[in-house]
């Protein structure tokens, strides 16, 4: 039961992670704007992006959907990362690859909790 504990702190403290960058690409400031069309996306990309951000924070919430979650929460972060690498700003593609190990952890965790239930 105390493991139950720490696998669903972990996975809202990374659906909380999502959320807040969901909303900041949301309502993303015109210098981050401008990074999005610097990587090569449209100038309304920061909205999907911030969408899926959020698809993936509600989906991790809930131990139902957590594994699904996961997958799109890694699908996002690898993304960023290739993005980011594409131009050569590969310091700036480390957040997303940890971001991505820890989502990916976190699905396998679902993975396995939903195997054996």
């Amino acid at each position: 039961m105390k493991s139950q504990f720490w696998q669903n702190l972990y996975a809202w403290l990374l659906s909380a992670f999502f959320l807040l960058g969901g909303w900041l690409n949301i309502f993303a400031d015109p210098e981050l704007v401008e990074e999005y069309r610097h990587w090569g996306y449209p100038g309304w990309f920061h909205y999907v992006t911030g969408m899926a951000e959020w698809a993936s924070a509600g989906l991790i919430a809930f131990s139902v959907t957590r594994f699904w979650g996961s997958v799109l929460g890694c699908a996002i972060m690898a993304a960023a990362a290739i993005s980011v690498s594409l131009q050569a700003e590969y310091t700036h593609a480390l957040m997303p690859l940890i971001i991505l190990v820890l989502t990916a952890f976190n699905g396998w965790i679902a993975w396995r909790r939903h195997k054996t239930a």
